[in-house]
């Protein structure tokens, strides 16, 4: 799976939207309703790493596999940065996005919820 290819999964999920951070963050944020689910660095040298977050027991598993590390600021949430998005197969890359993604709307409030589903 390209970077690419891993933007438009995460635009296409139900209420995701993408806001760009520019200087110092230079970020590009996925999101619901406020809440972030997936970032991705925009500025070189750490152009297109992509953050998202896990739950704890996956935390340990992926931080063990070269690639993959602690997101900085974000890792004691359970954040992890992806280095080389290439290296992982597409539909554990998607996977992962529906889980951080679930995560996300599981903070929501109910009315949040059903307007997402609506």
């Amino acid at each position: 799976m390209t970077v690419e290819e891993l933007k438009d999964a995460c635009a296409a999920l139900p209420g995701a939207q993408a806001v760009p951070y520019g200087p110092p963050s230079n970020i590009l944020v996925y999101e619901v309703a406020g809440k972030k689910f997936a970032y991705f660095k925009t500025s070189t040298p750490e152009q297109w790493r992509f953050s998202l977050r896990v739950d704890a027991q996956r935390f340990i598993e992926l931080t063990d596999m070269p690639g993959v590390k602690p997101a900085r600021y974000m890792g004691r949430f359970h954040w992890v940065t992806i280095v080389e998005v290439a290296r992982f197969p597409a539909s554990y890359l998607a996977e992962l996005v529906q889980d951080s993604y679930a995560r996300a709307v599981a903070q929501l409030t109910r009315a949040q919820r059903a307007g997402i589903a609506g």
